[in-house]
């Protein structure tokens, strides 16, 4: 893997900010340089260079902040990441876009890559939108997966939400590993099942978390969105 053909967007984000350490020569334009909602200046930036793959990370991803400003999820998530499809077509990259466990509704849990999706609120909605622009491109990869800070920031966490969450770090390497194969259609990267409390408990650094129910924040929470990683264990195996 050539690390100078990799163009990341969400390059000051949280999983760009990991796999930043993990390849250092890759590029990270700012947004300010590179701007998903502006077709023709990620044209520009990308003119005359030797890119080969386009990560795209960058995102709205704050719940409840969606809740509250939808059009902005609209201009990001969906607009933005068709825009990033069609410059991935016109340049012939191969496109790998970060979506998440929330696209799934979180009733039963342990979710396969084909199962059926349904999101429960308006976040997962935007993120389903760029899966769609994705999807309608053939050289592409979704990874639906789910992380957080190598430290809990929250003085509480869900005792009845579960998932597949682990560690930005090491999500971050896991991503790392994956980017070597060429695979392409979906994927999902987590770890076992387990609630948001046993997770946040499970970090190295973590404080004295204390116990919240979903039923008690004011955004819909999806009870059960945990993967099933078979494929990337597969594939990991194999490379």
């Amino acid at each position: 893997m050539v690390e100078e053909k990799f163009l990341f967007t969400g390059g000051s984000g949280l999983l760009c900010g990991e796999i930043r350490k993990l390849l250092p020569n890759s590029i990270y334009p700012s947004s300010a340089e590179f701007n998903i909602e502006s077709y023709e200046q990620m044209v520009e930036y990308v003119k005359g260079r030797e890119f080969i793959n386009l990560f795209h990370a960058a995102a709205f991803t704050s719940p409840p902040a969606v809740d509250r400003d939808p059009l902005k999820a609209i201009d990001t998530n969906i607009i933005g990441t068709a825009n990033v499809v069609k410059l991935c077509a016109r340049y012939s990259l191969k496109l790998v876009y970060v979506s998440t466990d929330y696209v799934f509704r979180g009733d039963i849990g342990n979710y396969k890559e084909e199962d059926p999706v349904y999101p429960v609120n308006k976040y997962a909605w935007s993120k389903l939108g760029g899966e769609c622009a994705v999807r309608m491109y053939s050289n592409s990869l979704i990874i639906r997966t789910t992380f957080g800070p190598n430290s809990f920031p929250y003085e509480k966490a869900f005792i009845d939400q579960w998932t597949s969450r682990e560690s930005v770090s090491l999500i971050a390497r896991k991503i790392v590993n994956l980017l070597a194969a060429d695979i392409k259609g979906v994927i999902h990267i987590g770890g076992n099942r387990r609630t948001v409390f046993e997770y946040a408990k499970s970090l190295d650094d973590s404080h004295d978390v204390k116990e919240l129910s979903i039923r008690d924040v004011s955004f819909k929470v999806p009870e059960d969105t945990s993967l099933d990683h078979t494929r990337y264990d597969a594939i990991i195996e194999g490379l």
